[in-house]
C-alpha cells in the first residue's frame, strides 16, 4: 500500500514542477536577472551531478582531480571533446600507476 502512495506522490510532485511553470508564467519573461538565472540552471545541475562523479569514479580521488584539471586546460585551450576525454583518461591512468 505504501508503494502508491510513494509512487502518487512522485507523479504528483513531477506533474506540478511540469505543469506549474506553463499555467503561471504566461507573458513572456522581462527581468534580465530571472532570464539569466533560468539560462544557467542546466549548466549548475549538470555541473553539480558530474564534478562528484568524476572525484568519485577513481581509486584516489586525487587523480580525479588531475584529470578534471587537465580537462580544464585542454578545453581552455580549444581542444575538442574526444581529445579531452582522451586525455583525461590517460591522466587518470597514468596518475593510478604512481598512486597506488
Amino acid at each position: 500500500m505504501s508503494n502508491y502512495v510513494y509512487i502518487l506522490v512522485m507523479a504528483a510532485v513531477i506533474y506540478l514542477i511540469r505543469v506549474l511553470p506553463m499555467t503561471l508564467i504566461r507573458r513572456p519573461i522581462r527581468s534580465r536577472f530571472l532570464q539569466s538565472f533560468l539560462f544557467y540552471v542546466p549548466y549548475v545541475t549538470l555541473s553539480v551531478m558530474t564534478f562528484p562523479a568524476i572525484v568519485d569514479a577513481t581509486q584516489h580521488p586525487l587523480a580525479g582531480v588531475l584529470a578534471l584539471v587537465v580537462g580544464v586546460v585542454a578545453a581552455w585551450l580549444g581542444a575538442g571533446l574526444m581529445p579531452v576525454a582522451v586525455l583525461c583518461c590517460v591522466t587518470v591512468f597514468l596518475s593510478e600507476l604512481i598512486l597506488v
